[in-house]
């Protein structure tokens, strides 16, 4: 899979641009603020039908515009076209290939990419909400059956801690009635979370050993990288009736502390993943050269896992990481890339590893526009 061209309109800095990409290494350079990134979110759009910086919709059309449209083609066996139309209501259309997607589960998993920015390199030390980002993000590429569990949990979480809510304000026999309702919530989020947990962990035990591959060839073998899910459940029990039972007995021993704090406090939403080098765990105690590996081998372990489970390779977006990583980390970025089409963005680079990267396509970005470099050096 490769991107063949995109094409923005009233997007963010951008009024009207069309880029037409290499399907191996594509570099974007130019100073800050000047709209870089915003060609990777659009990318990313593309693939996910949200930004990854976490914006409202409506922020990424151009001021004083009404609406805004993003264009990406794509060939994966043949050439396809998706077409993304965005008004400043926060309304948004789909089309593939000029059909208009009426199902988020039927668009997400059409166009795959893999992003990795300066942020991921804190995905360690951040909170629990990053690293579940990161895996639902994951699997919902190469699973659609997980896209409809997650939406569905969702919606019975968000149900139940409504209700919770109104228990908490409520009082006697009132209070009691609401709280005979919560049985019937608690069986719709056991039943959608013990599935969620259950392909959580098969996605983490394939990581694990991707990771743990990687990460011991960057450390030259001296470390090894243990990663594991942790969840309130017992995640252990590989039955699933046992998993559900389980749940059903920490919502019910939970069920006062929710009404005192009016949410469910537990659940896959609340699950994270852990990180041990030499029994030391990484989140607390790891160094910050140990912490940027993992997340580089984290990365690495997804495109690898995307392009087991697609059969095909996902298109990998960098948005200025190299100047966060030493030699070393660069070196291996790099090799990594071998057929893989990568679009890159940077202020600047050094030598060393333009050099390794051997771009096919340059582009400057300055003053909203992008401008293809032909036959001059970087």
């Amino acid at each position: 899979m490769y991107i063949k061209n995109l094409y923005l309109k009233n997007y963010r800095n951008y009024k009207e641009t069309n880029i037409t990409f290499d399907p191996k290494v594509n570099i974007f350079y130019g100073n800050n603020a000047e709209g870089k990134t915003n060609l990777l979110e659009a990318i990313f759009i593309c693939a996910t039908s949200k930004s990854y910086k976490g914006s409202k919709e409506k922020e990424i059309i151009n001021f004083d515009e009404e609406n805004s449209h993003i264009q990406l083609t794509y060939i994966l066996e043949k050439e396809n076209i998706i077409d993304i139309y965005i008004n400043k209501e926060n309304k948004k259309e789909i089309y593939i290939n000029k059909v208009k997607i009426e199902k988020l589960s039927s668009f997400l998993g059409l166009f795959s990419t893999v992003l990795f920015a300066p942020e991921d390199l804190e995905i360690i030390t951040k909170g629990p909400s990053e690293r579940r980002r990161f895996l639902n993000n994951e699997i919902c590429q190469i699973d659609k059956i997980y896209i409809s569990l997650l939406a569905n949990y969702n919606k019975s979480l968000n149900q139940r801690n409504a209700l919770l809510k109104d228990i908490k304000g409520s009082f006697g026999e009132n209070k009691k009635e609401l709280i005979n309702f919560l049985s019937s919530y608690d069986e719709e989020i056991i039943n959608y979370g013990v599935e969620i947990i259950k392909k959580r962990r098969e996605n983490i035990e394939d990581l694990s050993k991707k990771v743990k591959n990687i990460y011991g060839k960057i450390s030259s073998e001296k470390e090894e990288l243990i990663i594991d899910y942790e969840s309130d459940i017992l995640e252990k029990e590989k039955n699933i009736q046992s998993i559900k039972d389980t749940y059903r007995k920490e919502l019910e021993e939970s069920k006062e502390n929710d009404i005192i704090s009016g949410f469910t406090n537990i659940g896959p939403h609340r699950d994270d993943i852990s990180f041990f080098v030499k029994d030391k765990d990484l989140r607390k105690y790891g160094s910050q050269g140990q912490k940027k590996t993992a997340a580089i081998c984290l990365k690495l372990s997804e495109l690898m896992i995307v392009k087991e489970k697609r059969n095909d390779t996902p298109v990998l977006l960098l948005d200025d990481v190299f100047s966060e990583l030493d030699e070393r980390r660069q070196k291996e970025l790099v090799e990594s890339l071998d057929g893989i089409q990568t679009i890159i963005t940077c202020t600047g680079m050094k030598r060393n590893v333009f050099e390794l990267l051997r771009p096919n396509k340059i582009f400057r970005v300055i003053n909203n526009k992008v401008e293809e470099i032909i036959n001059e050096k970087y």
